[in-house]
C-alpha cells in the first residue's frame, strides 16, 4: 500500500481539524463538554501518529491549530464565544493545553507505530 504523500496528510489534518472545531463550536449550541473534544484530539493525534510515525506530525499539528485558531476568528469578528472569558490570554492558554493533548496523543501514538514496526513478522 502506497504512503499518503505530505499534501494529502496535511489535507486529512486540516479535515479533522476543522471536524473537531465544528464540534466544539456548533455541537449542543456550542456547550458541548471539553471532554469531548479532548477526547476527540486524543484519538485522532493518535491514530495520525500510530499510522505515519514521525510523519505523523503535519497532520496533528493541523488538526491541532484549528480549536485555538476558530475562538481565535470568533474573538476579532467579535461574534459570541463560549470560551470565557473571551479574551486573547484564554485563547492562548487554550491553544496551550490543546497542544499538550495534541503532543501526549501523538507519542503514544508513536509508540505504537514503533513497537508495530519492531515486531517481528511471524
Amino acid at each position: 500500500m502506497k504512503p499518503l504523500n505530505w499534501s494529502k496528510r496535511l489535507a486529512l489534518g486540516l479535515g479533522v481539524g476543522i471536524a473537531i472545531a465544528c464540534v466544539d463550536n456548533f455541537a449542543f449550541g456550542g456547550e458541548v463538554s471539553p471532554i469531548v473534544i479532548v477526547g476527540l484530539l486524543i484519538v485522532s493525534t493518535t491514530t495520525f501518529g500510530g499510522v505515519w510515525g514521525r510523519a505523523g506530525w503535519m497532520p496533528v499539528l493541523a488538526a491541532w491549530m484549528c480549536v485555538p485558531l476558530a475562538h481565535l476568528v470568533k474573538h476579532v469578528l467579535g461574534l459570541p464565544d463560549t470560551l470565557q472569558p473571551n479574551t486573547y490570554t484564554s485563547i492562548l492558554m487554550l491553544a496551550a493545553f490543546t497542544l499538550a493533548v495534541a503532543t501526549v496523543g501523538t507519542v503514544a501514538g508513536m509508540l505504537i507505530y514503533t513497537q508495530r514496526r519492531t515486531r517481528s513478522p511471524a
